[in-house]
């Protein structure tokens, strides 16, 4: 007997069973009762709720847990991600959710730009480094350090000589960083050293900037100081956190050491208007002390 007569057989008997054959791909018939699926409180072409907008200092999700309250004390005092709580060995569908989110926010953040028109609707020039395109600037920092022969002329013309102050704005590794924060503190910078009678001189905004742009205006302006604020490689707790880089005497080659560093500015970090006031008298000091960076505070502990 072979395949096709076996198979005829096999139908002949279900048929005289009542009970039709089954066909590969054929309509499913679960074999026990199924639950009804619950309803979701959501209609077609509602938003669904932003994850993101939860608080992590707030997000505690270990459920019958011995010591709740305490350890949601601790919980408040950082946005760490602490008592996410479990499904078996696996995160919980939220606590895996706000990871992508954050994550997706950070990528974003690397590889989007500052508006276009933010220099002139904030009243600065803008210049850009070497670098072509974001692409570019993420994968040869070096070109974002320096600027061609005429951009160099440009600044020459746009900014004054020895200055002692020069205060330089870069786009960084987070646009949303600057964007959200570089204003506020630029102006709280400003206000801070005119009220010590310190010229707060003419800021610019460099596109694809890396920090070691602020040298190079130093080599071509003579200023007694550079004052940066740019934006910070975004992680998965914040893509909006900026720092100020202080550097006295700046020039091409100098030691990272020698730069003071203002960092996590951002909205659950330092605030910008804050960062900003403190910044303007680090600024007062360094010109002092006429010395940045870790000679700073060799200066203090003297």
């Amino acid at each position: 007997m072979n395949k096709q007569q076996l198979a005829a057989m096999v139908a002949e008997i279900l048929q005289g069973m009542g009970q039709e054959p089954l066909a590969k791909g054929g309509d499913y018939r679960p074999a026990a009762p199924q639950p009804e699926q619950k309803p979701t409180g959501y209609q077609d072409g509602d938003f669904v709720p932003d994850i993101t907008a939860l608080d992590l200092r707030k997000l505690y999700l270990v459920e019958e847990p011995q010591k709740g309250d305490a350890f949601r004390r601790l919980k408040e005092k950082t946005p760490a991600r602490l008592g996410c709580g479990r499904a078996g060995a696996r995160y919980k569908t939220l606590t895996m959710l706000r990871f992508r989110a954050d994550h997706a926010a950070a990528q974003d953040a690397v590889f989007s730009q500052v508006s276009r028109d933010f220099a002139a609707k904030n009243g600065m020039e803008e210049v850009q480094t070497l670098c072509r395109d974001k692409d570019e600037y993420l994968t040869r920092p070096d070109k974002g350090r320096r600027f061609d022969a005429q951009t160099q002329e440009k600044l020459r013309t746009l900014l004054p000589q020895k200055p002692r102050v020069q205060i330089v704005v870069g786009d960084g590794l987070s646009s949303a960083a600057i964007e959200a924060n570089a204003m506020d503190c630029l102006a709280a910078i400003r206000e801070g050293l005119q009220v010590r009678r310190i010229d707060p001189g003419k800021p610019v905004f460099v596109r694809y900037c890396r920090v070691g742009a602020g040298d190079a205006i130093g080599d071509i302006t003579g200023c007694e100081l550079v004052c940066m604020l740019v934006g910070e490689r975004p992680g998965l707790v914040t893509d909006k956190s900026m720092s100020v880089y202080i550097t006295y005497r700046p020039h091409t080659g100098v030691s990272e050491s020698s730069r003071t560093v203002v960092s996590n500015i951002h909205a659950q970090g330092t605030p910008a208007v804050e960062a900003g006031a403190h910044t303007a008298q680090l600024i007062e000091t360094i010109l002092k002390k006429q010395v940045s960076g870790v000679g700073l505070h060799r200066e203090a502990e003297a």
